[in-house]
């Protein structure tokens, strides 16, 4: 039994004790046993990322954001962070200076699920280990980046630790999952919490090396009008979204939730970005078949992997409330 299952069982027999489950919303349509052989699954692949924190230790560590965070609420939800995930690699893939860094320098081809796993895991760690260990996650990316640097196929230099190049690839990650929560946790953000979502994560970012880093949604579609200049759709850009579109996930079904999550991933994306990859009228079809797909199995998904969850830890770890994570002020 891994730290995860250990956790979950844990959790379990508090809730017996209690009496009372967790209430997430949501109606889930997954039966319970399926919901435990996806749990299963998930949690598989999930232990093989190496050592993890202990994100149980020391009691009442608030981590980088703590429970009163909308970072927390935003990285809780484990469906949209999957499609975000995936989004965002399509997105970054745009700029050809940032791609020329992992194509020259990563196994994103071969290994494709552990490049998403390994961005999943650092915004994991950073959101909700301890202190400690969470900024011991930022160190070991900026020790990664000192390494990364060279010629893109233009002949530009180019470094992963160039401010620029970081800026784009946070902004592009940050829109990315607030779109996703939005799309598959069926709630509308409010424009400030929106806000102080890009305020908190510029945090991470600007520790990473970015500077200028947009603290607000006017910021960001500003960066984004700006940066459109240097984006380019070519042969490499078109390999990475072959080689995301065929990555195994490991959710039950592989076939079937490949494509769902690939086209829930690719209908997160914004419209000028769909426009310069040219994505076909059939094909944003199929994004949005895969999106409305996703929206529907998306509680069952939650519900499946909330208990000893990263989110479900750090609230234990604090002493907040899970389910808070999903509830959000009107306005």
């Amino acid at each position: 039994m891994n730290a995860f299952e250990e956790s979950a069982a844990r959790d379990r027999a508090t809730r017996r004790a209690k009496g009372r489950r967790p209430q997430l919303p949501g109606l889930k349509v997954i039966p319970p046993q399926a919901r435990r052989m996806l749990r299963r699954q998930v949690l598989a692949v999930l232990s093989h990322d190496g050592p993890s924190p202990d994100y149980d230790a020391p009691q009442g560590d608030p981590g980088l954001f703590g429970p009163g965070s909308v970072t927390w609420k935003i990285h809780a939800d484990f469906p949209s962070m999957i499609a975000g995930g995936l989004a965002a690699l399509m997105l970054q893939a745009l700029h050809p200076l940032a791609l020329a860094g992992v194509w020259d320098h990563s196994s994103f081809r071969e290994d494709t699920l552990g490049r998403l796993r390994n961005t999943i895991a650092f915004v994991g760690r950073t959101t909700y280990a301890p202190s400690t260990p969470a900024e011991q996650a930022i160190e070991r990316v900026r020790a990664i980046h000192r390494e990364v640097h060279g010629r893109a196929q233009d002949g530009r230099p180019y470094s992963a630790e160039d401010p620029h190049l970081l800026t784009w690839v946070h902004c592009a990650g940050a829109w990315c999952f607030l779109h996703a929560y939005q799309m598959y946790c069926h709630a509308r953000v409010p424009r400030s919490m929106q806000d102080r979502y890009l305020e908190e994560m510029a945090r991470t970012a600007e520790a990473l090396g970015a500077r200028a880093v947009p603290k607000s949604r006017g910021e960001l579609d500003a960066f984004f009008r700006d940066v459109r200049g240097e984006l380019v759709f070519d042969a490499r850009t078109r390999e990475v979204l072959r080689v995301l579109q065929a990555v195994r996930l490991p959710l039950p079904w592989a076939g079937v939730s490949r494509g769902l999550f690939f086209g829930a991933g690719a209908a997160v994306l914004p419209d000028w970005a769909l426009a310069l990859v040219g994505r076909s009228s059939m094909a944003r079809l199929r994004d949005r078949a895969a999106a409305a797909s996703l929206k529907l199995v998306a509680p069952s998904i939650r519900e499946a992997m909330a208990e000893g969850g990263l989110a479900w830890r750090a609230c234990r770890r604090t002493g907040a409330d899970y389910e808070a994570l999903f509830r959000w002020p009107a306005g």
